[in-house]
């Protein structure tokens, strides 16, 4: 479909009733301007990523994470969907659902060995892949690695651990810094070692970078959607990986608004493109 044939389509797409893009408000984050989901849609669609965060028990977020799915799925985008929540040793198991190949319940016991957090707020995407056949792709890392590197530190693991991630250091900007240093200070962490804490973070945004980039040269013409918390879909965490590895990926990154936390005032375009309005907190 050429460019122009393309826009129209998306137009049209957004003003029926099978489109619901343009019921998402996000804010521009250069310009401080508030518009529609559907006004930001041919930006997003020249990205080759587009990384949504979460808090991942919130189900406003998923649902605005189904809502860019969506609107790029239904203009022609080739889409791929990243998931945080699934190690790379369960991909059989997403290309089985995918294919119709497995039962809601056997999913569900897949998912609950991958996850902590319910499967519920996840559903819409999970049935939407399935209904449109699109691929869902596992981006993370066996949980003990993390452990062993959060406990250890990264230069404990084996050449054979540490696989096609490459260097890990707790080298990041000032902004994902600051991050770092308020995850290392809450949820108990404060006793663990913060270098080894911060290289665990950096392991996992290393990991699932690595994992798209992967994805992004098999299928040059496939958008990633990585749906991923909001402390790894921070511009210096994965997008930042990506950008090392893949010069030629462009990536754009949506943060929901969560009140007290990430707003307009605590986030700026060092953050994220956009933030995802009016999602109310679960």
């Amino acid at each position: 479909m050429k460019p122009k044939s393309l826009f129209i389509a998306v137009l049209l797409i957004l003003a029926g009733a099978t489109g619901h893009a343009g019921e998402q408000a996000v804010l521009d984050l250069a310009t401080g301007q508030r518009v529609g989901l559907d006004e930001i849609l041919p930006r997003i669609l020249k990205a080759r990523v587009v990384v949504v965060g979460e808090k991942h028990a919130t189900e406003s977020h998923h649902r605005a994470q189904m809502r860019v799915i969506q609107a790029l799925d239904q203009a022609g985008a080739r889409v791929a969907v990243g998931l945080e929540m699934f190690r790379r040793d369960s991909q059989t198991e997403l290309d089985r659902w995918v294919g119709g190949q497995i039962s809601p319940e056997d999913f569900q016991a897949v998912f609950a060995d991958n996850w902590g957090f319910p499967r519920a707020p996840y559903r819409s995407v999970f049935d939407y892949a399935r209904t449109n056949r699109i691929p869902l792709i596992a981006l993370n890392i066996p949980r003990e690695i993390t452990r062993q590197v959060a406990r250890d530190g990264y230069q404990s693991l084996s050449e054979a651990q540490r696989g096609q991630i490459g260097n890990v250091t707790c080298d990041v900007d000032e902004a994902y810094m600051d991050f770092i240093r308020g995850a290392h200070g809450a949820h108990g962490h404060g006793q663990m070692n913060f270098t080894y804490f911060c290289e665990a973070q950096m392991l996992w945004d290393a990991a699932m970078a690595a994992r798209t980039v992967e994805v992004l040269k098999a299928d040059p013409k496939t958008v990633v959607v990585v749906l991923t918390g909001v402390g790894h879909a921070r511009r210096g965490a994965i997008p930042r990986q990506i950008a090392q590895r893949s010069e030629a990926a462009s990536v754009l990154v949506l943060l929901p608004e969560v009140p007290g936390d990430i707003t307009a005032a605590t986030v700026g375009k060092a953050d994220a493109d956009y933030l995802l309005l009016g999602l109310e907190a679960d």
